[in-house]
């Protein structure tokens, strides 16, 4: 009688279930320049990376400038639900406009440390906004991801190295006229904008 012999393992044993990719919609509240601001910013990169060729950083693409004011979840799929209560909050609210002056880069620490524009000094409009988002956010039952704090800024670039430290750079003043909504999936292509809201004048 012949011996028996093992069969050799399969492609799932070695390696598991197949992995299932799901799509990420993310939604947020943002700050978004007009394109002015965003060549300024722009050529602001163009310096850093001259500057500070050590970062080896993955560098934004400039249709994705932003700044983030309320994050509102990551999602399996676009939530009608979730757009429309962010909607309401939106059109509840009767903020001002401002002027913002980003005027130093710095890194934020992390595994992919982000690369960023900050303010010297937070407009107390801009603050403001937050702070009126989160209370509108919160009366139509989407505070799950409210913040405690709020650290406005403009994300540049994830790099492999921390900036040493803070850079001060020729101000970038940006006249903030309207806040948007916005739904991204993860990792793909650029940004929808989902509403636009005027600040008063």
């Amino acid at each position: 009688m012949p011996a028996r012999t093992t069969p050799p393992p399969t492609r799932h044993d070695l390696f598991g279930p197949p992995k299932i990719h799901t799509e990420k919609h993310r939604l947020f509240f943002a700050l978004m320049p007009d394109d002015a601001v965003r060549q300024r910013i722009n050529q602001t990169v163009a310096l850093l990376q001259q500057q500070y060729p050590e970062l080896r950083a993955r560098w934004v693409n400039p249709a994705r400038f932003h700044a983030t004011l309320n994050f509102l979840g990551d999602y399996p799929a676009l939530p009608a639900d979730v757009v429309a209560q962010a909607r309401s909050a939106a059109d509840s609210l009767n903020a001002s406009a401002f002027a913002w002056s980003l005027d130093y880069a710095a890194s934020f620490r992390g595994r992919q440390p982000p690369c960023v524009l900050r303010s010297t000094v937070v407009p107390d409009l801009l603050q403001a906004l937050w702070q009126d988002m989160n209370k509108a956010l919160s009366q139509v039952a989407l505070h799950r991801h409210i913040g405690r704090q709020f650290t406005p800024h403009i994300t540049l670039a994830y790099a492999r190295h921390e900036l040493p430290s803070a850079v001060p750079i020729t101000p970038v003043t940006w006249q903030l006229r309207h806040f948007v909504l916005i739904h991204n999936v993860v990792g793909q292509g650029s940004y929808q904008v989902l509403g636009r809201w005027p600040l008063s004048a």
